[in-house]
């Protein structure tokens, strides 16, 4: 399993304002749209869903072309998970892209999920509260091979905490936010990886103005088909 996050220097996704916070720039973003072209499935939360409205399609017609080529969907499955089911079926995540959309829902409110999204997308009982190895089990036996996690803080930690990560590609933007109530990239938690467990570095990329760094967060590293 792949997570992808871009930051300021200070860590953080967004910096509190209405206004979307550009963090990265054309070539990394094309760099990403490569990264989507080779997984199975994009997973987002639902407040990534609700308030950034991402389509998570690969942008690049010679990739869609490259993975219809191979018998696949143009663009990878998309993937969100949601604890009260509160997501507007006329989002950009449902209607856009002929992919699937699997939404994983807390028990209490799967009924009412199932009969607001039930006709845009897969809605899947994931348990109270959801677990993630049951939720990765149940991409597996949906054929997700390789399974990109893009957000937003609440994911990155939940799966880093669980272990689940395999590896990391983090983007850090040459600025700060310096607002100590806007979005980090992970919030508070028991991380595998501290000062006297350190993550793998495997690479470190300057993309123009931005840098990109590449940990191993497991064993599983580099096996393209794991989650």
């Amino acid at each position: 399993m792949l997570l992808s996050c871009a930051m300021s220097i200070d860590g953080y996704i967004h910096d509190g304002t209405e206004t979307r916070l550009m963090l990265s720039n054309d070539a990394d973003l094309d760099r990403v749209d490569a990264e989507r072209a080779g997984c199975d499935a994009i997973l987002v939360g639902a407040h990534t869903v609700r308030q950034d409205n991402p389509r998570l399609l690969v942008r690049s017609p010679d990739r869609r072309a490259a993975r219809t080529a191979r018998g696949l969907p143009p663009s990878p499955a998309k993937v969100t998970l949601t604890a009260h089911g509160d997501l507007d079926p006329e989002a950009a995540f449902f209607t856009a892209g002929d992919v699937d959309k699997i939404v994983y829902c807390a028990s209490p409110a799967a009924e009412e999920a199932c009969a607001r999204l039930g006709r845009v997308a897969t809605v899947v009982d994931a348990g109270n509260p959801i677990d993630l190895l049951d939720l990765l089990a149940d991409l597996a036996g949906r054929g997700i091979r390789r399974l990109m996690v893009e957000g937003g803080g609440s994911m990155h930690t939940q799966f880093l905490t669980a272990g689940l990560a395999d590896e990391a590609q983090l983007v850090v933007a040459p600025f700060f936010v310096g607002n100590s109530k806007a979005p980090r990239f992970v919030g508070d938690g028991d991380f595998p990886w501290n000062a006297g467990c350190r993550a793998t570095l495997v690479g470190v990329q300057q993309i123009e103005e931005v840098v990109l760094l590449r940990y191993a967060l497991s064993d599983r590293y580099g096996a393209r088909g794991g989650l």
